[in-house]
């Protein structure tokens, strides 16, 4: 099975940092995490859990292209 996001992890603040947030359960930040289940580390409970129920992640292993200034002329 596929979805598009996994954002419907657990997450806490960061201590003094209003607008940071983090897995519950393995600590990633939510911006490394970035909606992807390889985002989470290998060991979150959040992710195996998801993997041992047939989930996996949507899109390409690829890098995106890179948009630097020396690309456009």
């Amino acid at each position: 099975m596929k979805k598009p996001y996994y954002i419907d992890f657990p997450q806490e603040h960061f201590e003094g940092q209003m607008h940071r947030y983090r897995c519950v359960s393995c600590q990633e930040e939510t911006t490394t995490i970035n909606g992807r289940l390889e985002g989470h580390l290998p060991t979150c409970t959040y992710r195996l859990k998801l993997e041992k129920a047939g989930y996996e992640a949507v899109g390409c292993s690829e890098k995106p292209a890179s948009n630097d200034a020396d690309d456009f002329d």
